[in-house]
Parts: structure tokens; sequence; C-alpha cells
């Protein structure tokens, strides 16, 4: 029978698995990796603070879709606590750690990474399923909405807690992973597998959403006489998912095929020399979040805005200012006056009243 390790500190794993801790990063490397983490950490804190606050205050956003992009920026605001815990616990510290608090440590990182994941392939498979059925409204009510949020942390905590329910090496001291010394190998490889399943899965469900709104705005602009703005707008959502799914693979692929090749016991790969640069490069994806998602809807930005200057905007203004974000495409009206829903990255729907407006204008 296997021994257990459970009361031994995070050194005896180090040693025992002949993990290198790069103790000259107590130098220049580690006060630079320390200095970018507060600083991307304090802008993931308030700007999906400010999502967050734009979300709650202005009652355009009081949507399904907004729910789940405030709930987007609660599971990056929850990666910045667990990256500040990270910053405190690594280093030369890490060798002193408990094993319950490393596990806190890693659990910390786990769970605020499912949390974005799911969120976003929740949101893709949503905007998919609303598109192909071309229904004017979400299927999603507040109650829906409120069930995947719970679902969407219940998972991500559940995944973040595994290696601490049992799926670890503590008893089994040869099948430890190198970057995770009480990390079994077989979870590594699970772990990173999954990840990357579920992304192309996003890369997929986007794709089939572009290549058939594209489809569609092509059958409707020969019909009808759209506005400039509105012809422009596939460039623009090509532009908004290329930008998506280009930051996703740039923050955590890298990340990931690490975890991969540790888990796949790869000896020469040099993967302790790279994982904290990727560990950071995987960071700027929480950072990448708000910009992407709430930057480029006007509505968003300019609340935001009034939000940062304190000062609100006379009436007549707030009338004047967008209705509709820039990335989402209005409902273009076909020979018979039937609908057909192309919002895609955002959740807000254009009326009929909007549509005449513009046609008008």
């Amino acid at each position: 029978m296997n021994e257990c390790y459970y009361d031994k500190r995070m050194d005896f794993f180090y040693n025992m698995t002949n993990t290198d801790t790069v103790d000259e990063w107590t130098g220049p490397k580690l006060i630079v990796v320390l200095c970018f983490g507060t600083f991307f950490c304090l802008f993931i804190f308030i700007s999906n603070s400010l999502v967050i606050a734009a979300v709650v205050k202005n009652k355009r956003f009081h949507f399904p879709f907004y729910y789940l992009l405030a709930n987007l920026a609660a599971a990056d605001f929850f990666a910045g606590i667990a990256y500040v815990f990270l910053m405190f616990n690594t280093g030369p510290v890490s060798k002193t750690l408990t094993v319950n608090r490393w596990f806190l440590r890693q659990g910390l990182l786990d769970t605020s990474l499912t949390a974005s994941l799911v969120n976003l392939l929740v949101i893709a498979v949503e905007r998919h399923m609303s598109i192909m059925r071309m229904k004017i409204h979400s299927n999603l009510t507040k109650k829906r909405v409120t069930f995947l949020i719970i679902s969407i942390w219940a998972i991500a905590i559940f995944m973040g807690a595994v290696p601490t329910l049992g799926w670890n090496c503590l008893c089994d001291i040869t099948a430890c992973s190198s970057l995770a010394p009480i990390y079994s190998r077989s979870y590594l490889v699970f772990w990173s597998i999954l990840n990357l399943v579920v992304f192309f899965i996003m890369v997929v469900v986007y794709i089939r959403i572009y290549m058939y709104v594209q489809r569609k705005t092509n059958v409707l602009s020969s019909h009808t006489s759209g506005s400039i703005s509105r012809r422009r707008t596939p460039v623009k959502l090509m532009k908004t998912v290329m930008t998506l799914l280009g930051a996703f693979v740039v923050c955590w692929t890298p990340g990931l095929v690490v975890l991969l090749l540790d888990g796949l016991n790869c000896t020469y790969c040099g993967i302790q020399n790279v994982k904290r640069w990727f560990l950071l490069l995987a960071l700027m994806n929480s950072v990448m979040n708000p910009i992407i998602y709430s930057y480029k809807d006007d509505e968003m930005w300019s609340t935001m805005k009034r939000m940062i200057c304190c000062s609100s905007e006379d009436k007549s203004q707030d009338r004047r200012s967008s209705r509709v974000p820039s990335t989402v495409l209005c409902r273009s009206t076909d020979t018979s006056g039937n609908y057909i829903e192309d919002g895609i990255i955002q959740g807000t729907i254009c009326g009929k009243g909007d549509l005449g407006d513009k046609g008008n204008s």
C-alpha cells in the first residue's frame, strides 16, 4: 500500500519530483513579474467592476445577455483575486506552503479559468441557438439566466476542487507532475485537453454564426436598401469575432499546451523556463475581456465614461447616444416584413421604430 504524505510541506514534493523552483526569481525577474502582475490585477479589478456597475445602473442592459456579460466580468474579477493570491505565494515561498494552501492557490486559478471559459461557451451557444432559430427575442428568461449563472459557478468550483477531492499524487509520488508537484500527470492531461476541446467548440460556433449572418446579410441586401453602416456590419462583426478568438488563442493556448506536455512527462521540453511568462500571458485574457466585450459597445462605453467622470449628461444627449452597440447587427426586414435577429455578440435588439428612424435619416 502506497504511503500518503498529507502532512508534508511543499518543499518535500518539489524535491521528490525534482521540480526547479527557480530560486533566481528572487531577483529582478521576480520584481518584473510582480510589477506587471500588480498593474494587470488593478486594471482587472477596476475595469470589470465598471462593467458590472454599468449593467446594474443602465436599464438598457437589463437583458439576459448582459447578465451573462456581467457574470463574465465577475469571473475575471475573481481571476484577479486568484492572481493576487498567487503573487504572494509564489517563488521561494512555494516551498514553504502547506499542501492545503498550495491546493487553494491552484484551485483559485482553476476555478477562475473554468468560470470564464464556461461563461464564454454559454454566450456562444445562446447566440447560436437564437440566430439559427431566427428568434426576435432570446429564449433565456431571467430565471434561466440565473440558473445558468449558478451552474457556471458550480461547475467552476467543482473543477477547481477536483484535485483536492482526490485526483492528486499525494499517495503516489511517481505520478506527480513537474509544474504542479502534487497534481497527477493524468489530471493535467485531462484538464488541458478538456479546455482545448471547449475552445475548439467555441471556434466552430462563432464560425458558424459568422457564416450564417454573412449569408443572410447578402440575401437581404439584394432585397432592401439598407444603410451603409448596416452593410458594413458584417466586417465589424468579423473583426470582433477574430479579436475574441485571437485573444483566447494567444492568451491560453500556450499555457494549456505546456500543461499537456507536462502531463505527458516531456522531460526535454524546457517547460520550467516558460511557465511564469505563460501565466502572465493567461492573465492578459482577463485584462482584454472587458475591453473586447465592453469598449466596442458604444452604450456600455458611454455608461462607463459617465461613471468614471462622475458627471451626468442631459436627456437630449442621452437620447442622441447610440442605442445599438457597434457589434450588433440590427434585424433587417425582407419583402414580407418578417424580422431576423442577427445580434451575435450582444443581446441588444433593435426595434421596428429604430429601423424606421434609421431609414428616414
